[in-house]
């Protein structure tokens, strides 16, 4: 079944140059897939231009992004994965690196002013249904790399790809030091400055996506805990404190992040991941400061937010980019794909890059393991996972866009948070859904079942009532931009909607727009139980009460539902 050798390569030593899959970038996507593919036999090549450990942001681990790695470590057989899936593991597994993340917290600031604690939201999960982490990605990058070497990738570190060539039998990647390697199909996993997006010309110029943002960011030490900040009543002081989960500061048109690494206990790592990230449009770059100076600038408008960052030090230099958005016309062909951020990229509030990365990794694994043994590596075969990728991008743009609008409006934001919690919930419970019946049988239909949606790329991508609902939001943030409609005339438009629908749960505070804290203790938990087995929507019903037996069980036996 192996391609026949390329022209330049020695015959000799063609066998040991030749793989079933290439793999350019051995970041967490392309270590992910080379040990997915080496453990169920494929030879696999894993090249990179740089070694481990490497620098990278994307810390924030989401439910979703959970049950997502908890799926593909048990369909590929694969446990690394799983580990990922847990901060208990990661800590006990990879090292005391990670920070423990019970929430997504929320202050909205305005300039020159305090932080008003009316403005701010926090959306906890039970600790019955999840354990996040904040990601250390240098060290979870490394540990899935050396996994996909021990299951059989062969690495190349170092190698700086000059060209991909195609032909009828394969692809021959070159190096910068005329170091060849053949492979049937080659998967593009190396991030912004794709080889195949720029050999094949694929980012679309201009960016297909409305949502405009560039970022600035770093590690830091001595990064103040956020709630050290703030002398508040007992009823203005969230339920989990801030610096326990990933702090989102908001201001109009942009936010900044922190991300601790040492919030807690059992963590020895003294580092927090900090950024900004700001519409270029409204805040361009002065090419007069440094990234640093930019930095400090912006947090000096915001009295809160300075003092949030106040003696803190970075410990590397600086990244600054410009626009960060960017989208490829295609993401598959003829032996070939484009893979997560070689394919596009949006923004990164709401923590959605781990968790369409893991997607699209699943959806492309099973497509490309009976690929190899098929030896048909034909674009057609993997045309899902092109419009899986493209829907991913296009849901979550217009969800970062609606978010970045309202932001300057407290009210407002609060409905586009709450339809974003909700959805990003349900999804989780539809994901959870299939794994749970895959425990049980260990068929795989159950996966593939999920991929016949109406809404690919929505975070509920299953049900038709949710997707009018994100639409009825887009139609309301992007009339407010216009003009055409008050901020409180948008969020009562929305509102309305969320009170009266069926499918959104009650009790837990996704319809109450005067809830800051979405906090779900036992007795909000039962009363939405309740309303789930009475009044929900079918749907909604078997979602929450079948995810919810599965949580009770394990809890029962000692094992965490993800």
């Amino acid at each position: 079944m192996s391609s026949a050798p390329a022209a330049g390569i020695d015959p000799a030593v063609s066998h040991a140059r030749t793989f079933d899959v290439a793999i350019l970038g051995s970041g967490i996507a392309g270590s992910m897939l080379g040990a997915i593919l080496a453990r169920n036999g494929a030879r696999v090549l894993l090249v990179d231009a740089s070694t481990h450990p490497k620098f990278a942001v994307g810390e924030s681990t989401i439910p979703y992004t959970l049950v997502a790695l908890r799926t593909i470590a048990e369909r590929y057989d694969v446990p690394e994965i799983k580990t990922l899936a847990t901060f208990t593991n990661c800590t006990k597994v990879i090292g005391p690196q990670f920070g423990v993340k019970k929430h997504f917290g929320f202050l909205l600031h305005r300039e020159g002013e305090p932080q008003d604690p009316r403005e701010v939201n926090q959306f906890d999960t039970p600790g019955l249904l999840h354990e996040a982490s904040h990601m250390y990605r240098q060290a979870t990058d490394a540990y899935l790399f050396h996994a996909a070497v021990k299951y059989g990738c062969v690495p190349r570190q170092n190698f700086r790809v000059v060209d991909v060539d195609f032909d009828d039998a394969g692809v021959t990647i070159s190096g910068g030091d005329g170091e060849q390697y053949r492979a049937r199909y080659v998967v593009d996993a190396s991030g912004f400055r794709s080889p195949l997006a720029e050999k094949f010309a694929l980012r679309e110029n201009p960016c297909r996506m409305k949502h405009h943002s560039r970022s600035l960011w770093n590690h830091m030490v001595n990064v103040p805990r956020t709630d050290a900040l703030f002398d508040h009543s007992a009823a203005d002081t969230p339920p989990v404190p801030w610096y326990e989960g990933t702090v989102h500061h908001m201001f109009d048109r942009g936010w900044f992040w922190v991300i601790g690494f040492d919030n807690h206990p059992a963590s020895r790592n003294p580092l927090c991941s900090v950024g900004l990230t700001l519409d270029e449009r409204k805040y361009p770059k002065d090419p007069s400061l440094t990234p640093q100076q930019e930095f400090e600038s912006m947090a000096a408008r915001y009295p809160d937010i300075a003092r949030q960052f106040a003696g803190a030090n970075p410990v590397r230099e600086w990244v600054s980019t410009d626009r960060l958005q960017y989208s490829s016309k295609q993401t598959v062909g003829d032996r070939w794909c484009l893979l997560s951020h070689a394919a596009g990229f949006v923004d990164p509030l709401f923590s959605r890059g781990l968790s369409n990365t893991a997607e699209a990794i699943n959806a492309l694994s099973w497509r490309l393991i009976a690929a190899i043994k098929d030896d048909d590596f034909s674009q057609e075969r993997f045309e899902y996972v092109d419009r899986l990728q493209q829907g991913l991008f296009d849901y979550n743009d217009a969800l970062v866009n609606a978010s970045f609008i309202a932001f300057n409006h407290y009210d407002l934001w609060t409905a586009v948070f709450r339809i974003w919690a909700w959805g990003s919930n349900a999804g989780t419970f539809f994901l959870q859904e299939a794994l749970t019946k895959f425990l049980r049988d260990g068929r795989d239909e159950h996966f593939r079942a999920q991929e016949d949606v109406p809404h690919l790329g929505l975070y509920w991508p299953s049900h038709d009532g949710y997707k009018k609902l994100f639409d009825e939001m887009i139609a309301q943030t992007d009339a407010y931009e216009q003009g055409l409609v008050t901020g409180k005339q948008a969020a009562d438009a929305l509102y309305d909607i969320l009170v009266h629908a069926d499918f959104v749960p009650k009790h837990f505070g996704f319809a109450d727009r005067n809830r800051r804290f979405l906090h779900p203790t036992p007795n909000v938990l039962r009363k939405t139980v309740r309303w789930a087995m009475r009044e929900a929507d079918p749907d909604v019903r078997r979602l929450m009460i079948g995810t919810g037996k599965e949580a009770v069980k394990r809890k029962l036996t000692g094992r965490r539902i993800f």
